[in-house]
């Protein structure tokens, strides 16, 4: 099995992207950082690459999406409870995200999401304990 992920993305103005995301309490490996890109610690062994699109452009030889205009991927962490979506999609907003979206709630999980300022899509997610009433 797999021992970690990096999912890589591109973004247009690298200082502003790591700004966004350290609103929303993400730190950033210095190892893995440069102005080239950056490495964000979303969890243990969960790596996000904020890749400038020059730079990301070399890892494909297919046209880099506009998130902006078209969907090219929806990223889904879970959250420890409905406070911490609703907290983190709150500082998103604030740190200028997008939320597309009113919360949804299927009673076993509890959701809602927003488009970063590249347009990238993160859906946060509570998933309810077994045994537990929302």
């Amino acid at each position: 099995m797999h021992k970690q992920i990096f999912v890589n993305l591109s973004v247009k103005d690298l200082p502003r992207a790591k700004e966004f995301w350290s609103s929303l309490g993400y730190s950033f490996e210095a190892k893995f950082t440069n102005d080239q890109g950056a490495c964000m610690v979303m969890g243990e062994n969960l790596f996000v690459m904020l890749l400038v699109e020059e730079f990301f452009a070399g890892f494909t030889n297919k046209p880099i999406s506009d998130a902006r205009e078209r969907t090219e991927v929806l990223n889904c962490l879970s959250c420890d409870s409905r406070e911490h979506v609703d907290s983190l999609v709150a500082k998103a907003k604030a740190a200028g995200a997008t939320v597309p979206k009113e919360p949804v709630d299927h009673g076993f999980m509890y959701g809602h999401g927003f488009h970063d300022i590249d347009g990238h899509g993160w859906e946060l997610v509570y998933m309810v304990a077994e045994g537990e009433c929302k």
